[in-house]
């Protein structure tokens, strides 16, 4: 089962009490999941869904709060909507629960945001039009770089009204428009966290923070690894330099070179592509990575004066752009 998936199984079977806080889920759930339509001069209320256990949870609240009976159409998937779609549909006395509801103004109006009566209500209905807006048209993508809860909005005054919402849980949430779609979107990992927790989605909490940990850990594990690798390339490189400038140093010098330092640079020779530490190791005596490195620059330094006083080329000369690109 997907994130979402999960989540809204898990909030469609929450137990909610408090009566002014399941109206609140209600309305969210009927504005953001259809709208109010004429059919025979009468006022229909539909609302599509996605998941069956959010169909009947509204349709219960709404007999249980309202008194009002619903119809549930299942619809088979295709195209872009994969799955079925389950529509609660309202015929008799919809305009009296779109009254009730507040998708209906004092004159009839459609709101065109949330009611009134959730907007300017406590914490504990925003909770509740957060859920009921998720169970509507709600999604959480998987913790990454592009992780988010969105809800799909019908408007941008539903969106605005959203985000009110949200701030009053302390909760950051933006809106905005894609592609000529509204939106509400939450993409800080703790932002979406604290909602999920406020939905009462406590399992789902549990599931994407350990997914988040999880891939926060690979995700520094691979930055190590690429770290490593570069640095390892960037010493082989930096050690078969110094091996082409050290083969110079001899041709320049010839027999004139102290022993110890000739030592060293054999080993840098033999041995062209290990480190400076692993040349002090096979030194003997073995010698620290400092010296071993001291050794070889004074060699280097050595050959280079011999050069300059010659007219020659000195060791530099040996360089090829991929050793210079340290």
């Amino acid at each position: 089962m997907s994130l979402t998936a999960s989540v809204k199984d898990e909030l469609a079977r929450l137990q909610v009490d408090r009566v002014s806080a399941r109206k609140a889920e209600v309305a969210a759930m009927l504005r953001f999941a259809g709208g109010l339509h004429i059919i025979s001069g009468r006022i229909v209320i539909e609302a599509e869904l996605d998941q069956g256990v959010a169909a009947r949870r509204l349709r219960l609240a709404m007999a249980e709060l309202y008194g009002h009976s619903s119809d549930v159409v299942v619809v088979s998937g295709g195209g872009l909507k994969r799955g079925n779609r389950y529509v609660v549909r309202v015929v008799k006395d919809g305009e009296s629960l779109a009254r009730q509801t507040g998708l209906l103004d004092g004159r009839g109006r459609p709101v065109r945001g949330l009611p009134p009566a959730v907007v300017s209500a406590g914490v504990g209905e925003s909770v509740a039009a957060w859920r009921g807006a998720f169970l509507a048209r709600g999604s959480l993508t998987e913790p990454g770089r592009s992780s988010a809860l969105e809800i799909t909005c019908p408007g941008p005054e539903a969106a605005l009204a959203l985000v009110g919402a949200a701030r009053r849980l302390n909760v950051s949430a933006k809106a905005r428009e894609v592609r000529g779609v509204d939106r509400v979107v939450i993409r800080d990992g703790d932002d979406i966290s604290a909602m999920l927790a406020r939905m009462g989605a406590h399992d789902a909490v549990l599931t994407w923070e350990e997914r988040r940990t999880r891939r926060e850990v690979r995700g520094t594990a691979n930055r190590l690894a690429n770290f490593d690798d570069a640095n390892l390339r960037r010493s082989a490189r930096a050690a078969v330099a110094a091996g082409a400038r050290v083969e110079r140093a001899f041709e320049i010098l010839g027999e004139d070179v102290p022993d110890h330092l000739l030592k060293a640079g054999q080993l840098r020779l033999a041995h062209k592509q290990a480190s400076l530490e692993e040349l002090g190791a096979l030194s003997e005596p073995p010698l620290t990575k400092d010296a071993i490195a001291g050794r070889i620059r004074r060699l280097l330094a050595m050959a280079d004066k011999r050069a300059h006083e010659l007219g020659i080329v000195d060791t530099e000369a040996v360089l090829t752009p991929d050793m210079l690109d340290l």
